[in-house]
C-alpha cells in the first residue's frame, strides 16, 4: 500500500508514494519501506534511533511534533503511540471477524483462554493472545506477554485471519491500555473482572490504573459493543464504576454474578471434583457442573460465557462448554499428589487479592491444613508485599515466604517485607527448598498451594545487562520434589 494511502485510511494527511513493507518500533527491525514508531519511553528514548531507523531504509517516522526527523516522511502526533496504532491497524489485513478484549486486575488469563475453549466447543475456529501467548485452534502455544506491542499484536491478528480464525479474545493489560498497544481493530465486546492493587510502581494511583483499564470501555471498543462486567456480592464499587463508562459510552452492558442482570449466579456449592452452579439467564435456571474449583473460578468462566453469548454464540452450547471447560495452565493447576497423598496445586497469583482468592478457592476442600508458599517479584510495587503476606497469613494454616523472581533487588530484602505481613510465617530462601519442605510436611488431609509464578518457566535473577533467567517451573518442581520424597522413603 502507498504510504499517502495508507495515511489517508488512517485519516492522517501525509505524502509519499512509496510502497510501505512493514511497521517496527525497534530500529533494528527496520527494512526499506517501513514505517518506523519512535516513542518516549520511561527508560529508552525512540527518538534517539531515528536516524539509525532512517539509515535502514524507514521511508516515514511517526513521532512527537518537536522530533526531529531528516530524509523520511515525519508523521507528527502529539500522542504518536495512538497515530503509530492507527496506521499500523491499516496495513494490518485482514482481521478476524468477531474480537473480545478483557481487563482487570486477576482472571484476565483465564477468562480469554476459557472464551476461546467455549467458542472452539461451540464449532468456531478461535484463538487467544495473552500472558499464556497466541493459543491457535489446534491447542498450540507460543509464549508471548500480556499484551504485546502494537506490531506484534496486529500482525498476530491478522495471521490468525489468514489462517481461518474467526474468533479471538484477548488480556488488555493497563500497560498496554495506557501505550495503545491493542488499537485499531473492532472489538465487539470487552469483559471486565475485578480491580485490586497492582502496578503501582507504573501508574501513579489506585485511579490512575483504573483509567487505563477504563481506556477499553470509553475508547478502544466499537460503538455499541457490549460490555459484560462482573458484579459480585463483594465487590468494592470499582466495578459499578465501570458499568457507569460503559452506559456513558452507549455500550450495551452485561452485567454478570450474584448481583449479574444478564448472568446471575443463584447458588454454588463445591464438589469433589469442582463446583455445582445454578445459573439464571434469559429468564430460565439450569445446573452446571463446572469442573473447576473456586469462587474466582466461577466468576472467570461466567464472564466468558456472557462474551460468547455476546458474540452470538448460540446460549445451549454456550452452557453445554462451560460444563466442559478445562483448567488454564497455571491457574489453581494441580501439578502433583504428595506421597502424603495431599494435592499440590499451583497458582498465578501475585497480588493481595489474588492470594486470598486461591487460598479461599481451596479452603472448602481442605479438611486438614492449608500450606501456602509464595514470595514477591523484585523491582515491583513494593506497598503489595506486605499485603499479600498478611491474605496468605489470614486463611493459611501454615505459610513459607521464599524467593519469586527477585530481578535487581536482593531477595532477602524482598521476604523481609513480605514477612511484615505474616510474621509468624516461615522462611525458606531456595523457592525449591520451600517447595519441598511444604510438601514433605504436609500430610494426607492437606493441601499445599504454590503461588506466585503459576505458568512461568523461569525465574528472573539480577536486572540490566546482568539479567539471568534460569529454568524453574513450579509444576515440574513440585513434581520433583515429589519424586525426590517418594524415593527417599523408599
Amino acid at each position: 500500500m502507498k504510504l499517502a494511502k495508507l495515511c489517508a485510511a488512517a485519516g492522517f494527511a501525509c505524502d509519499g508514494d512509496a510502497n510501505v513493507t512493514g511497521f517496527a518500533i525497534d530500529n533494528r527491525k527496520v527494512a526499506p519501506g517501513t514505517v518506523f514508531g519512535a516513542f518516549q519511553g520511561t527508560q529508552v528514548n525512540g527518538e534517539d534511533f531515528i536516524p539509525a531507523a532512517i539509515e535502514s531504509g524507514a521511508i516515514a517516522v511517526v513521532a512527537r511534533p518537536e522530533a526531529t526527523v531528516e530524509g523520511a516522511v515525519h508523521i507528527a502526533d502529539p500522542e504518536p503511540r495512538r497515530a503509530f496504532a492507527a496506521l499500523a491497524a491499516q496495513f494490518f489485513t485482514p482481521v478476524p471477524d468477531h474480537i473480545v478484549a478483557v481487563t482487570g486486575t486477576n482472571g484476565k488469563t483465564s477468562t480469554v483462554e476459557m472464551t476461546r475453549q467455549i467458542w472452539r466447543m461451540a464449532g468456531e475456529r478461535a484463538a487467544s493472545i495473552g500472558t499464556l501467548g497466541v493459543t491457535t485452534p489446534d491447542e498450540s502455544v507460543s509464549t508471548g506477554l500480556t499484551t504485546p506491542d502494537i506490531v506484534t499484536f496486529l500482525s498476530n491478528l491478522s495471521g490468525l485471519a489468514r489462517e481461518g480464525v474467526t474468533h479471538v479474545a484477548y488480556e488488555a493489560s493497563s500497560h498496554g491500555l495506557a501505550q495503545f498497544r491493542n488499537e485499531g481493530v473492532p472489538v465487539m465486546a470487552a469483559g471486565f473482572t475485578n480491580f485490586s492493587r497492582d502496578h503501582l510502581d507504573y501508574h501513579a494511583d489506585m485511579e490512575d490504573y483504573f483509567a487505563a483499564k477504563m481506556r477499553l470501555f470509553d475508547e478502544v471498543v466499537t460503538d455499541g459493543a457490549a460490555a459484560v462486567i462482573w458484579m459480585g456480592s463483594g465487590d468494592s464499587g470499582w466495578n459499578a464504576r465501570v458499568v457507569e463508562h460503559a452506559r456513558t459510552r452507549g455500550l450495551a452492558v452485561m452485567t454478570v454474578g450474584e448481583q449479574g442482570e444478564a448472568i446471575r449466579l443463584v447458588n454454588r456449592e463445591p464438589t469433589q471434583l469442582g463446583q455445582s452452579l445454578t445459573v439464571e439467564h434469559a429468564g430460565q435456571e439450569r445446573t452446571i457442573d463446572l469442573p473447576l474449583i473456586g469462587a474466582y473460578q466461577v466468576s472467570n468462566a461466567l464472564t466468558a460465557a456472557g462474551l460468547a453469548l455476546a458474540t452470538g454464540t448460540e446460549a445451549s452450547r454456550v452452557w453445554d462448554a462451560v460444563a466442559r471447560l478445562q483448567p488454564v495452565r497455571g491457574r489453581l493447576e494441580r501439578a502433583a499428589i504428595a506421597p502424603s497423598g495431599a494435592p499440590i496445586y499451583v497458582d498465578y497469583a501475585h497480588t493481595p487479592d489474588a492470594i486470598a482468592a486461591a487460598v479461599a478457592a481451596l479452603r472448602p476442600h481442605v479438611s486438614g491444613r492449608l500450606i501456602t508458599v509464595f514470595g514477591a517479584g523484585g523491582d515491583r510495587d513494593h506497598g503489595k508485599r506486605a499485603p499479600m503476606g498478611a491474605a496468605a497469613a489470614k486463611a493459611s494454616d501454615v505459610v513459607i515466604v521464599t524467593d519469586d523472581n527477585p530481578r535487581g533487588e536482593d531477595p532477602a530484602d524482598i521476604r523481609r517485607q513480605v514477612l511484615e505481613g505474616a510474621p509468624q510465617a516461615r522462611e525458606i530462601g531456595g523457592r525449591r527448598e520451600a517447595i519441598l519442605a511444604a510438601i514433605a510436611e504436609a500430610g494426607a488431609e492437606d493441601i499445599v498451594l504454590v503461588a506466585g509464578k503459576g505458568h512461568e518457566t523461569g525465574q528472573i535473577i539480577g536486572s540490566g545487562d546482568n539479567m539471568r533467567v534460569l529454568p524453574f517451573d513450579d509444576v515440574d518442581v513440585a513434581r520433583e520434589c515429589v519424586a525426590e520424597i517418594a524415593r527417599d522413603a523408599a
